[in-house]
């Protein structure tokens, strides 16, 4: 019994140790098994981290504010008023003699400076009437401003300080600006000092607004407030692409409604100011209006057409022979679209030259040649 218990365990320990002889000699020639093994047994791993998602690019303009603000200016304004008092109770029924007390009148608006010679423009309506003018540039200083010249027919002025080295506003072209555009408008709003506003271009080419003879309006809900006037309107580079001039009153439920000037009317306005002291334009004299689309169907008129409404006496078109109630059908062979643009295309005829007239009386056409003379000043 005993002999058979150890030749078992002989056996046994015999068949170990050539199996371990075996698996050394496998792993010795062929350890790509070894390792194809170990990649096939799973084995417990931590839970793998999802990648972390890339951060949202950031939309800004700082770049475009940093280009362009340092050339819009806060302007104040002061003016003396003079103002009647009203008589007291016991002055009604005794001798009265008039009284009046005078009081310093403040406003403000924003301007842009344009060249280094120290020349901004802003709007007509920021400066009129003003005895003094002070300019405050972004870097802090104070400088009195000068009148150069003003233009009431676009609601423009230039002003001019003395002070040196002058931050300039990059000047763009107001004639690329497409509906959707992004803009800008920096100024000085209720006195909060280049506050910066962000909206679109909503349209371009607004006339007929009732807010200078002379539109072309740049149409943007970029905010503009009181103060805003004057300021620059600049693109997403940070060029100067018109200047704030006005918004839709918000009493009457409008909100997201301001204006422009175009920069490419600004500089025509600029050069002539700095050149002449005033804008030269041409006039011929007469005061159009608007046909209405009824009185157009009626009259059989197949294109745009305004009717002269008025004639100044004396004028270059009254002696070409032109009388009220002509349809104004063409100027220089293009026919104007609108009281305001015909206007326009006169005002854009020098001074001493003729502009040929189609028009139609009484359902006869006809031509005239008018001498374009300078249009007089307003305001």
């Amino acid at each position: 019994m005993l002999g058979r218990l150890g030749s078992a365990l002989i056996f046994v320990a015999g068949s170990v140790v050539g199996g371990l002889a075996l698996a050394f000699l496998i792993v010795a020639l062929r350890p790509e098994l070894i390792r194809k093994a170990a990649h096939a047994t799973p084995v417990a791993t931590p839970a793998a981290v999802p990648p972390a998602l890339p951060a949202p690019a950031r939309v800004t303009y700082a770049e475009a504010v940093e280009r362009a603000a340092p050339a819009v200016v806060n302007i104040y304004t002061a003016r003396l008023v003079t103002e009647r008092l009203a008589p007291s109770l016991g002055e009604l029924f005794g001798e009265y003699m008039p009284r009046y007390r005078q009081r310093i009148e403040r406003s403000l608006g924003s301007g842009v400076i344009v060249d280094p010679e120290g020349h901004i423009v802003t709007n007509h309506h920021v400066i009129a009437n003003a005895d003094s003018i002070r300019v405050q540039l972004a870097d802090g200083r104070v400088a009195e401003a000068r009148i150069v010249g003003r233009d009431p027919d676009t609601d423009l002025a230039v002003l001019k300080i003395d002070l040196t080295p002058l931050p300039v506003a990059p000047v763009g072209r107001s004639d690329r600006l497409k509906v959707g555009d992004v803009v800008l408008a920096i100024g000085n709003p209720i006195g909060l000092s280049h506050t910066v506003t962000h909206g679109i271009v909503s349209a371009v080419g607004r006339q007929q607004l009732g807010i200078a003879p002379l539109e072309d309006f740049i149409q943007t809900d970029a905010p503009i407030n009181f103060g805003n006037s004057g300021g620059a309107l600049i693109d997403s580079s940070g060029a100067l692409v018109g200047i704030n001039t006005a918004i839709v009153a918000k009493n009457i439920g409008v909100d997201g409604i301001g204006f422009a000037i175009p920069v490419n009317m600004v500089r025509g306005v600029l050069g002539d100011i700095i050149a002449h002291g005033r804008v030269i334009r041409g006039w011929i004299g007469i005061v159009p209006e608007d046909v209405p689309e009824e009185q157009a169907q009626q009259l059989g008129l197949g294109q745009p057409a305004v009717l002269i409404g008025n004639l100044y006496v004396g004028s270059p078109a009254q002696h070409a022979g032109l009388q009220p109630g002509d349809l104004l059908l063409g100027i220089d062979g293009t026919p104007p679209h609108s009281a305001q643009d015909a206007l326009g295309r006169i005002a854009s005829r020098q001074p001493g030259t003729s502009v040929l007239l189609r028009g139609m009386r009484a359902g006869r056409v006809f031509e005239v040649r008018a001498q374009v003379g300078e249009r007089p000043r307003s305001g």
